[in-house]
């Protein structure tokens, strides 16, 4: 799922007071991190990654891994710091139109 540009500044500047909920470690993106961040994005919708790899390439692969995997809108990527975003069954974030 897109998000328009209004959205996307919008969930960033959500996102900027919150803390990491998910690591993704040396072992990269493995299925058990996937259920973590599905897990994560079920309770918070808005989530913040950080990943441990310094491959700028890499963080993007997983980006991209992560949000196909979970359904999830990448939102933004800031260095280390990944930030996805999923709608829950019943909202609590109400996003611009």
């Amino acid at each position: 799922k897109s998000l328009t540009p209004a959205q996307r500044q919008y969930l960033k500047s959500l996102a900027h007071s919150r803390q990491p909920v998910v690591m993704i470690g040396n072992n990269g993106l493995t299925p058990a991190v996937l259920k973590e961040i599905d897990h994560a994005l079920n309770a918070h919708e808005l989530i913040k990654i950080k990943a441990a790899s310094d491959e700028p390439d890499t963080r993007r692969a997983w980006m991209e891994e992560m949000t196909a995997a979970t359904g999830a809108a990448p939102v933004q990527q800031i260095g280390k710091v990944l930030v996805i975003y999923r709608a829950a069954d019943k909202p609590v974030i109400a996003l611009p139109s």
